[in-house]
């Protein structure tokens, strides 16, 4: 593979946009995003400044962005892992009741897919949840739309498994979003 997995870094904020807008252009984005690309446009500068700052290494760490990078420098996808602490806050479904990982974000170009990105950038993903200290990730997890097949057989095969919860959609209570997980090895 000639592509780099690597952390956002905390000046790259205009590419983390860029490959933002792309993402919520693309036909499944309106059951893998929770946001639309009118919303994006809207948000200023330091917005995505403030974003990829906090998602990168230089951020305060509840937050790590990865993208992996072309030998000519485009951004061909992306994931981001957001920890999640019982006595934190969770940015989608239950509560947390463990220590846990959730992945969100999950976007490589059309042109990059069948590749291998989509592993690529979930191993970097959960190898850095898995390496943080006491106390200890116990599992990752990530919500997957009940109409975006696609994304779910992805999922399935890097390893995650329907947990059961489902929640509903924001915005439309009648379609569902599935949790699925990947306990800690």
């Amino acid at each position: 593979m000639d592509y780099v997995i690597r952390p956002v870094r905390a000046d790259e904020w205009q590419q983390a946009k860029e490959l933002r807008l792309t993402a919520l252009q693309d036909p499944a984005a309106p059951v893998a995003f929770l946001e639309t690309y009118e919303n994006c446009l809207e948000r200023t500068d330091e917005f995505w400044r403030e974003r990829t700052t906090g998602a990168s290494e230089e951020g305060a760490g509840g937050v790590r962005q990865f993208i992996a990078e072309a030998p000519d420098g485009s951004w061909a996808g992306t994931v981001s892992v957001l920890i999640e602490r019982p006595d934190g806050g969770v940015v989608f479904g239950e509560g947390a009741s463990v220590h846990q990982a959730h992945m969100v974000g999950v976007f490589v170009r059309p042109e990059a897919r069948g590749r291998g990105l989509i592993e690529e950038l979930f191993r970097a993903g959960m190898e850095w949840a898995w390496s943080l200290g006491e106390p200890l990730i116990e599992r990752v997890r990530l919500y997957v739309h009940e109409d975006n097949p696609r994304a779910a057989a992805a999922y399935r095969r890097i390893g995650f498994t329907p947990t059961g919860e489902t929640v509903p959609m924001p915005g439309d209570p009648t379609s569902r979003e599935l949790e699925f997980a990947v306990p800690r090895p």
